[in-house]
């Protein structure tokens, strides 16, 4: 047995797929079923197509959905924590929870999924992210 996927459902598949586009990974394949009306798009970091991919499954007809904490999270390691968070601070996502100590920081999709983002290695404490606070919750 080995992993395969996460699905996640999105209500807006472009946000979603430039949110993930700016963590690095990019779209592998696509399926749209006219008779479900629905989209299966799969991303994954670069040499992990087919062994650890994120699904996001967008309904065409409108859906609110929540409770996106109770999924849970979806966690990737980055080269560097401090430089990853600066590009999507750039791109105007909001850092949840900044990486203080140079190791962990959380952010979320368009549709409130949290994601992890951990350190590879280790990096030590750097301003301004040591003193940010917390925004929401992650």
């Amino acid at each position: 047995m080995r992993y395969l996927h996460t699905m996640i459902r999105v209500s807006d598949l472009d946000a979603s797929i430039r949110f993930f586009e700016l963590l690095g990974l990019r779209e592998v394949r696509r399926i749209d079923n006219d008779r479900g009306r629905f989209s299966l798009i799969f991303l994954a970091a670069p040499g992990d197509e087919g062994r650890a991919e994120v699904e996001l499954t967008h309904n065409w007809d409108p859906e609110i959905y929540t409770g996106g904490r109770n999924f849970g999270h979806l966690a990737y390691r980055v080269d560097n924590i401090y430089e990853t968070c600066q590009r999507l601070m750039d791109a105007g996502i909001t850092i949840n929870r900044p990486p203080r100590d140079g190791h962990m920081a959380f952010v979320k999709t368009p549709d409130g999924i949290s994601i992890e983002l951990l350190q590879d290695g280790a990096l030590p404490p750097t301003e301004p992210w040591a003193s940010m606070p917390n925004v929401g919750s992650w």
